[in-house]
C-alpha cells in the first residue's frame, strides 16, 4: 500500500469511527421521542430527507433515480430500524446496541462464502475478540433495565442480520453511486415502510412534547451526519472492516445510557467494552497488513 493510499484509508477509518460515534446517540434519542418505536424511525428518515436531497443535488455527476441496490439498502434499513427500536423499548440501551452491532460475523461470513473474500487469520481473531467483548456487554444480570429484556435482546439480535445486509448493499451501491444518492434513495425507500409499520401496530405517530420533536430532529441529524459518514467511508473500505469498526457504537451508547438513564455496567460488561475496542483496533491493523 502506498503512503498516499495508506493516508486515504486511515482518513476513511477516522470518518467511519466518527460516524459510528454520532450514531451512538440514536438509541438514547429514540427513548426521548415520545412516539412509538417504528414512528421514531419514520421521523428520523422523513426529517432527514430534505437535507439529503440537497446533498445529493449538489454532488457532481448525473442525476438518476434510485438504483436497485440503494432501494434494497432502504428495505434492509427499514427492517433494521423497526426491529432495533422495539429492542430499545424492551431492553437496555447497551444491550440493544451491542446485539444489533454483531454484524462482523454475518458480513465476514457472507463475503467469505459468496464473494470468495477469504479473511486473514488475524482479522478473524479480531472479529472473535470484538464479538466476544460485545457478548460480555450483553450478559444479563438480575434487575436488568427494560420492560421485557429477553424479548428486547431477541429483537436486537435479529437486527444484526438486517444491519449486515444493509451494510453489504450500501457497500455494493457505493461502487457505482455517491454517498448522497445512496443515502437519499435508501431513506426514501425505508421511510414509508416504517410509517406503515407504526400505523399497523397502532403506535403514537406524533411526538407528544416539544422535547419529543427535538429528539426526532436529533435523530434526523444523527442519520445525516452519522449514517452519511459511514456510507461515505464504506465507499473506501472493505465491508467486513467497516462492520468491525462500527462496534465502537455500543461503547459510546453505554456511556450515554449511564449518564442519562442510570444504566450501570457490571465489571464483566465493562471488560466487554474494552475487548470490543481492542477488536476494532486489531481489525484495522489486520486490514492494513492485507493491503
Amino acid at each position: 500500500m502506498t503512503e498516499g493510499a495508506d493516508t486515504q484509508r486511515w482518513r476513511a477509518v477516522a470518518v467511519l469511527m466518527a460516524g459510528a460515534c454520532v450514531i451512538s446517540a440514536a438509541p438514547v434519542l429514540v427513548r426521548l421521542t415520545a412516539t412509538g418505536p417504528a414512528a421514531a424511525g419514520f421521523w428520523r428518515l422523513a426529517l432527514a430527507a430534505p437535507l439529503l436531497a440537497l446533498m445529493a443535488r449538489s454532488a457532481p455527476g448525473p442525476r438518476a433515480g434510485p438504483s436497485k441496490l440503494a432501494a434494497l439498502a432502504g428495505v434492509m434499513f427499514g427492517l433494521d430500524l423497526g426491529f432495533w427500536h422495539y429492542g430499545i423499548k424492551y431492553t437496555s440501551v447497551a444491550n440493544a446496541t451491542v446485539l444489533a452491532n454483531l454484524t462482523p460475523v454475518v458480513v465476514t461470513a457472507f463475503a467469505w462464502i459468496f464473494l470468495k473474500d477469504r479473511p486473514r487469520p488475524l482479522f478473524l481473531l479480531a472479529v472473535a475478540i470484538a464479538v466476544g467483548g460485545a457478548v460480555l456487554m450483553a450478559m444479563q444480570r438480575k434487575g436488568a433495565p427494560g420492560l421485557n429484556p429477553p424479548l428486547g435482546d431477541l429483537l436486537s439480535a435479529i437486527t444484526t442480520f438486517w444491519y449486515a445486509f444493509y451494510m453489504l448493499a450500501v457497500s455494493a451501491a457505493r461502487r457505482r453511486e455517491g454517498a448522497g444518492a445512496v443515502m437519499l434513495w435508501s431513506s426514501l425507500t425505508a421511510a414509508p415502510l416504517t410509517l406503515a409499520a407504526a400505523l399497523l401496530l397502532g403506535e403514537r405517530i406524533l411526538p407528544a412534547t416539544a422535547a419529543g420533536w427535538g429528539a426526532c430532529a436529533g435523530l434526523a441529524f444523527v442519520h445525516v451526519a452519522g449514517q452519511g459518514a459511514i456510507a461515505w467511508a464504506m465507499g473506501r473500505l472493505p465491508a467486513a472492516t467497516a462492520a468491525v469498526a462500527v462496534l465502537i457504537q455500543p461503547v459510546v451508547a453505554a456511556a450515554l445510557a449511564l449518564v442519562l438513564f442510570g444504566e450501570v455496567l457490571t465489571p464483566l460488561q465493562a471488560t466487554g467494552c474494552l475487548l470490543a475496542l481492542a477488536g476494532v483496533a486489531l481489525a484495522q491493523l489486520a486490514s492494513r497488513a492485507k493491503g
